[in-house]
């Protein structure tokens, strides 16, 4: 087993409130047992935000904690867990659940080896999932370029008025508009009056995340005022949020990110549970490479019907590197090996 680390520039950076999403971490996890490998990758924060941990404190909860967890229980039972077993051995922190979708997925990866089979197996496609693309209004103002398919843009936003000319490149988007305030907004007012202006030149479909996460009681107040629907990314993390979100009324609109929850079978759950109770669902990402892109899309066919973040990104310095796992990233470097 061995754990890489690399770093990939995003050829289309994206200037979310309150970072630019310019270059991505990419942490790699070759897992080889009876002549079978599995390899996962996460491409976590740069460094903590809005409750998501830094690409430091996930390495650290997989080297001190959960590839140990792993080794000792390989070695008691002879070979490694079923894929869906990873989040058994998860701590319930923000780090922890980062670290469990990475060992998840290089389990999976594994597994579907053994069996000689694909993702699309194991998830039978139910939807062709719409492709939902993200823009911002907050940097400088780089061409738009969208995919023929887009169903829906999100749009990275902050408080404050949006200039005329933010205003005509967002009508001018001719789809359906996510407004994401990555948890930047203090008040309802200035969400209020930029959701308003939106609307005089597009379709907005929700408002995403306007409050720091944890802050029901605000997104609730807020949900009485809007004729859109709210949306939360950063404040669900699990179970508990959900229950917390749909108590408070807090939003309509859910995304589940596989890394920020754990892995698969998490969001699966959650994803399922919000389903049961009325809300909308779309799954996110963290600007992943290939490989994890493709899983998602296979994924997001078998349970989602909203539009989601899974088309490609596009990744400068990445492609297959010389020792190692299969497709470890260009100029990865080798954190830690264990046998």
């Amino acid at each position: 087993m061995s754990l890489w680390r690399a770093s990939a520039r995003l050829g289309r950076p994206v200037r979310a409130a309150g970072q630019l999403h310019e270059e991505r971490p990419v942490l790699h996890l070759g897992i080889e047992h009876a002549g079978t490998s599995g390899v996962g990758q996460i491409s976590p924060q740069p460094v903590a935000l809005n409750g998501d941990p830094g690409v430091e404190d996930v390495l650290e909860e997989l080297t001190e904690t959960l590839l140990t967890r792993l080794m000792r229980l390989v070695a008691r039972e002879g070979e490694p867990p079923a894929w869906a077993r990873a989040s058994t051995l998860v701590d319930e922190r923000p780090a922890g659940r980062f670290a469990g979708a990475l060992l998840e997925m290089a389990l999976l990866t594994r597994e579907l080896s053994v069996r000689g089979e694909s993702s699309a197996v194991l998830w039978p496609a139910q939807y062709a999932t719409p492709l939902q693309q993200t823009v911002s209004v907050l940097g400088p103002e780089a061409p738009w370029r969208l995919e023929p398919t887009v169903a829906r843009v999100r749009v990275k936003t902050a408080p404050g008025a949006m200039s005329d000319a933010a205003l005509a490149r967002v009508g001018g988007l001719g789809v359906p508009v996510l407004l994401d305030f990555n948890a930047s907004a203090l008040g309802a007012e200035e969400v209020i009056a930029q959701a308003r202006a939106v609307q005089s030149v597009a379709r907005l479909d929700a408002v995403e995340q306007p409050f720091a996460p944890g802050n029901l009681a605000e997104m609730a107040r807020l949900a009485e005022r809007l004729d859109v629907d709210l949306s939360v990314d950063e404040g669900l993390r699990g179970e508990s949020d959900l229950t917390q979100i749909v108590r408070y009324g807090a939003a309509r609109v859910l995304c589940v990110k596989p890394a920020r929850v754990g892995g698969y079978a998490r969001a699966r759950g959650l994803i399922e549970r919000a389903r049961d109770l009325g809300l909308r669902v779309y799954l996110g990402g963290f600007f992943e490479t290939a490989r994890p892109r493709q899983l998602n899309r296979v994924f997001a066919a078998s349970c989602v019907s909203e539009p989601s973040d899974i088309g490609e990104v596009e990744l400068l310095d990445t492609g297959p590197h010389g020792p190692g796992p299969t497709d470890v990233p260009r100029g990865a470097a080798l954190v830690a090996e264990w046998s």
